[in-house]
């Protein structure tokens, strides 16, 4: 296993090249201590065993898809699946994966890119699918790139699964979260979505407008509205640590897990998309190149 650390003045980001792993995110908070704000593990080896994917890179399908699979050009897939619901790209899933390290580069915004070839039938996806990543510090911000082409039509849905602790109490309650989603996808018991769409207005998903997260627990995808500069802010009081999610996606999945206090932003497309009609399409055809971005900037309130 590979480990490649990048840093500027402000952050310093380590990379591994099993499942394209973020291990560590080294910031200073209001009183000058380094903290790693990415729930993970000092022994890399660990991740062999990992099961909340964590800091994984997540694909080739990010949340769950129906059915044990979808319809595609008149074609059926059959998916991985447990229950019939297909979890994150199934049980050897792009996060289990060890990836390739194409660039290093230590300039004044330093960055790095991996690349994956998943083959036709991976996992039950079509196509031949080459995947790349891109980590890039650029000042106080980590700019993260998936990128995907395909030489037959398939569906993607591309996150990273890194779980955010802006200080060491192992506690989220007190931090305080702004989400620039004015609705949540409905879903069932098992966390599929219904294909509904629902106002968080005068209910306990409504972060419009930023406040302690304090009891609510949350695996929840959020629509974020058209019009938003930002998808996400989160901060913690204790250590002044402020982050801001910015994304190209149309939705971002919100989780926090029991076992620890973290939380996750998964930016991405609506879960289940292959499979309901009206949310928008996962479909990357032959000749596109599949493009999410998200930027995590880190700043100090004191």
């Amino acid at each position: 296993m590979q480990q490649v650390t990048i840093k500027n003045d402000f952050i310093s980001l380590s990379v591994l090249d099993y499942g394209a792993i973020i291990q560590k995110i080294l910031l200073k908070d209001k009183e000058g201590n380094v903290l790693n704000v990415v729930v993970g593990f000092e022994n890399p080896e660990n991740y062999l065993e990992d099961d909340k994917f964590l800091g994984a890179c997540v694909g080739r399908f990010a949340g769950r898809i129906s059915n044990s699979g979808f319809e595609l050009d008149g074609n059926s897939y059959h998916l991985k699946s447990e229950d019939g619901i297909h979890l994150h790209g199934g049980k050897e899933s792009f996060g289990k994966k060890y990836w390739k390290f194409e660039t290093i580069d230590n300039s004044e915004h330093p960055w790095v890119k991996l690349s994956y070839k998943s083959p036709h039938m991976e996992e039950g996806y079509p196509g031949n699918l080459i995947a790349s990543v891109t980590y890039r510090l650029v000042g106080n911000s980590l700019h993260i790139v998936h990128e995907a082409v395909t030489d037959r039509t398939t569906v993607i849905n591309m996150t990273n699964h890194s779980y955010f602790c802006l200080d060491n109490t192992n506690s989220i309650d007190h931090y305080e979260l702004q989400l620039e989603c004015p609705e949540i996808l409905e879903t069932q018991d098992n966390l599929l979505p219904t294909g509904k769409l629902i106002s968080v207005t005068d209910t306990d998903y409504d972060f419009l407008t930023r406040k302690e997260i304090a009891g609510k627990r949350l695996d929840t995808p959020y629509v974020v509205s058209d019009d938003a500069k930002k998808v996400a802010e989160l901060y913690s009081p204790v250590s002044g640590i402020q982050m801001k999610v910015e994304s190209n996606q149309a939705a971002v999945v919100v989780y926090t897990p029991p076992e620890f206090g973290a939380i996750c932003f998964e930016t991405q497309n609506y879960p289940d998309a292959p499979n309901i009609q009206s949310f928008p399409p996962a479909v990357l055809h032959p000749g596109e190149t599949y493009y999410n971005q998200a930027i995590f900037t880190f700043d100090l309130v004191t």
